[in-house]
């Protein structure tokens, strides 16, 4: 290796450099840009680059610019190929540049897991099929003969329906019906189905998520298996869907707390495993849904039914499915525009009684009462949706904070047209209004990643959390705030970040190689805080998002830094579009 020397301004391009060769910048800085003049990484002390290596036939030129005086080692080029040949590791470490490098870590699954296998790998071929004009006689004989629990509906040739040995107890034994009725009447018509190529994971979130326990399965339209909850491994403890079944089962909420007591170590089992952060969160997600939904009907046992319809909604992480261990409330009510006077208490005991439960089931009030058991979150159709013109047109910095969690919710229980309304008027009023997308874009830009002069973390000084940084403030929300107003600007209705950025992707609002990046970007911070979580938990410690990045590995440090460049052009490209001359 040799030792140079090069003064700010110099240049290195691959035509005129006559000397190929890796360099390592030992101090000082180095900037490589693109034949547009766009700058595509920063490096500092530590890292390297080939420009022989960056200029690849049919590419853009790339130039690399000496921006801070630089001290470079350099190893000729004969001898990097020499070791890229004979060591591996050595030559995985230089394979591709930042965007390459990050995405290969955030698409990275540490080994194949029994929930990434596709569902026709366990589903049962051999169906029972029964015309709909059959009784339900006939399907109980046949069904009893082929000793199976289901029994798929068929008419013209097509799916309309299954029957169970649970809608014959329920549907026809329990009310008494003749035995001659048919089964039309008693099945679930239009069942909820899988395509054969999804992963068991899948098949296990829409079974929890629904409640469920045969998923029929479908290739090019035609039926071709089911998949029972038997299939998915319910007698094994971790199993998502055995625990959500025990949370469904709980007659009081001391009930469900010792349930969730052993969460955290089945997050732990699942991140040892390999499923990934994306898909664990799913999980976590899919579990505090099904508390919600069972102290809700604990609650209507006790007062009596809804005077009117309602619909429970989450917001924020529980509402784009991305909640970890360790979030707080985030939710509201949506009452029927029926509602009177006299039917405000009920919903106000309704509310407390569950915000109640959830904070002893480890889901903590939030500090800024976004809760349905604060009137403000719980309001009749009609009044939400003044509220949220009211926000959209006069965007107030408290509006707007209220705007980044209102504006990420999902229907969790009751009637979900009510939500779904709520949301299209959230979309109409927010797509047309530059005022309000610039004001939402102050917001997303209120929070710039902790990267200061030459790709260096800017970590907290003092205190509790000193030399660390906090992922979720400095990371995920940044990409959240950002997903969220380019979505809003175009109308798109998904809440999930990873289905907003497909969409924008889709529609064009975002450049393809912009919405990959970041949704790299996330996953690759989603995993480092999942990470973190699992670390806190063998230590131990109560769960945060604070982190030390240099106890990261050098490889996940440089991630790391990856993600938060991404974050830095992303808020660059929305100040240029949504603040634009408004300073």
């Amino acid at each position: 290796m040799r030792v140079s020397y090069h003064r700010q301004g110099e240049q290195f391009h691959a035509d005129s450099d006559s000397d190929s060769a890796l360099r390592i910048v030992r101090s000082g800085a180095i900037d490589l840009r693109d034949a547009n003049n766009k700058l595509l990484d920063r490096l500092g002390e530590g890292e390297s680059f080939h420009i022989g290596r960056l200029n690849t036939a049919g590419e853009d030129k790339v130039t690399a610019t000496v921006i801070e005086d630089c001290l470079l080692y350099l190893l000729p080029d004969a001898d990097y190929r020499a070791l890229r040949d004979a060591d591996r590791r050595f030559d995985r470490h230089f394979h591709g540049q930042r965007d390459r490098r990050l995405r290969r870590a955030a698409r990275y699954e540490p080994e194949p897991h029994l929930m990434t296998q596709p569902v026709s790998a366990v589903m049962c071929r051999d169906l029972l099929t029964v015309a709909a004009d059959a009784t339900v006689r006939d399907a109980a004989v046949v069904m009893s003969e082929r000793r199976v629990s289901s029994a798929f509906v068929m008419a013209g040739g097509e799916l309309c329906g299954i029957v169970t040995d649970r809608d014959l107890r329920a549907r026809v034994l329990a009310p008494a019906l003749s035995p001659d009725t048919p089964v039309r009447t008693v099945m679930t018509a239009d069942p909820l189905w899988i395509d054969a190529d999804a992963s068991l994971f899948e098949a296990t979130l829409a079974m929890t998520r629904h409640g469920c326990h045969h998923l029929p399965v479908k290739h090019d339209g035609g039926l071709v298996g089911v998949v029972t909850t038997s299939d998915l491994m319910l007698a094994r403890q971790d199993d998502p869907v055995y625990l959500v079944q025990h949370i469904s089962r709980q007659e009081t909420v001391a009930g469900m707390v010792e349930v969730l007591r052993g969460v955290p170590n089945l997050m732990v089992q699942w991140v040892g495993a390999g499923i990934r952060a994306r898909q664990v969160s799913r999980v976590l997600t899919a579990i505090s849904d099904a508390v919600v939904v069972r102290l809700l009907q604990l609650a209507e046992e006790e007062l009596g039914p809804p005077p009117v319809p309602y619909c429970w909604l989450g917001f924020g992480s529980q509402g784009r499915q991305e909640q970890l261990l360790g979030a707080d409330q985030d939710n509201g009510l949506v009452i029927d525009d029926a509602m009177a006077p006299e039917h405000a208490p009920w919903f106000e005991q309704l509310a407390t009684f569950v915000c109640d439960g959830l904070d002893a089931c480890g889901y903590p009030y939030c500090k800024g009462e976004v809760m349905a058991s604060n009137p403000q979150w719980r309001q009749p159709l009609e009044r939400w949706r003044e509220t949220v013109r009211s926000w959209t047109r006069t965007p107030t910095p408290d509006a707007v904070m209220r705007v980044s969690i209102f504006f990420d919710l999902r229907a969790i229980h009751g009637e979900a047209a009510l939500c779904r309304q709520l949301q299209q008027t959230m979309l109409e009023q927010s797509s047309r209004n530059t005022i309000f997308l610039a004001a939402l874009a102050a917001n997303a830009l209120d929070r710039p990643p902790p990267l200061g002069i030459f790709r260096r973390f800017v970590v907290d000084r003092d205190g509790q959390h000193r030399d660390s940084l906090d992922l979720k403030k400095r990371g995920v929300l940044p990409i959240t705030d950002i997903v969220r107003l380019h979505a809003l600007a175009r109308g798109v209705g998904a809440v999930n970040t990873d289905e907003r950025l497909q969409a924008l992707a889709d529609s064009g609002e975002l450049a393809l190689v912009d919405a990959r990046n970041l949704t790299d970007a996330l996953h690759c911070l989603q995993r480092l805080r999942l990470q973190n979580h699992v670390d806190q938990q063998l230590r131990g410690e109560p769960l945060s998002n604070f982190l030390n990045p240099r106890q990261l590995p050098k490889m996940a440090r440089e991630q790391l830094r990856d993600a938060f460049a991404i974050i830095h052009d992303a808020q660059g490209a929305v100040r240029l579009r949504f603040r634009q001359g408004l300073g």
